[in-house]
């Protein structure tokens, strides 16, 4: 059997094959990408979802909060990724304010991103609110990926990035909009940091795929931001992310021998020289 990036003929991931993958049973893998040399990586490795979040914010920009992020930079990331990916489905985050204001400008920035950047969905974060938007969109020939539970882009309302959904009420409401989006249209849902319990109800209550990131292994896929799972980002370090790696321990002790190759003279050497 060979392994995810060995088949250059593999069969690109859409929609519809999320949800077939959902009545199979079959896991969904998806991670964040804001670079095109990144997403190749993930694309040859099987991944089949890249995000391409407004978490560039933090992770990238070196932001406290994903809410100053614009338009202009998540197209710009967006098409770094497209331009390279061939089996993954590319989805692309609507930043703070780019779909709050009105339905007419949420629709104009989602077919911006798609046009723009060649992108294949966008995702939105909110529960009932926000399903008249989503119809919009849909009704417009645009995707619509859902995200519910701890919602980044309302950090400022929340006050901490505490798990969502412990208490009773708010557990109701977060199911209650996971059914609203469902019926409002939504392809699949993101649940973030939520029981793991909420998470399972949430799952086996819709017929689109959830993807959870700190919400319980019931759920259809799992998502991480890449950062976070190689050890890069390590400002914090989240109790549902894994470590796969420690590459940040790793750079620093490469970059720490050039150093000192440089100047202790070592490097370039011979081999590393031109002749005449």
């Amino acid at each position: 059997m060979s392994s995810g990036g060995e088949n250059p003929k593999r069969r690109k991931i859409t929609t519809e094959a999320l949800r077939k993958m959902k009545q199979k049973g079959k896991r969904i893998a998806a991670l964040t990408a804001y670079d095109a040399l990144m997403a190749q990586i993930l694309d040859q490795a099987g991944v089949d979802v890249l995000l391409v979040g407004d978490s560039v914010g933090t992770v990238v920009q070196g932001l406290d909060t994903t809410v100053p992020v614009t338009m202009d930079q998540m197209v710009y990331h967006a098409r770094l990724v497209t331009r390279i990916v061939q089996r993954a489905l590319v989805v692309v985050d609507l930043p703070f304010l780019s779909y709050q204001v009105s339905d007419e400008e949420a629709l104009r920035n989602a077919g911006r991103i798609l046009k723009e950047s060649r992108s294949e969905a966008v995702k939105l974060e909110g529960g009932k609110a926000q399903c008249k938007v989503i119809r919009r969109l849909t009704d417009a020939g645009i995707p619509v990926m859902g995200h519910l539970g701890l919602t980044p882009q309302s950090i400022h309302q929340f006050g901490t990035y505490r798990v969502r959904g412990t208490e009773p009420e708010e557990a109701r409401k977060i199911f209650e909009d996971a059914i609203a989006l469902e019926e409002a249209g939504v392809f699949a849902i993101v649940l973030e940091k939520i029981p793991a319990s909420l998470g399972k109800r949430i799952t086996e209550a819709v017929q689109v795929p959830t993807i959870g990131i700190g919400a319980g292994p019931d759920c259809d896929g799992q998502i991480l931001v890449t950062h976070d799972m190689l050890g890069l980002f390590t400002r914090f370090h989240p109790r549902f992310v894994r470590r796969y790696a420690e590459i940040a321990e790793e750079m620093s002790r490469a970059f720490r021998s050039y150093v000192a190759d440089v100047r202790e003279g070592t490097f370039p050497n011979e081999s590393e020289s031109y002749s005449d």
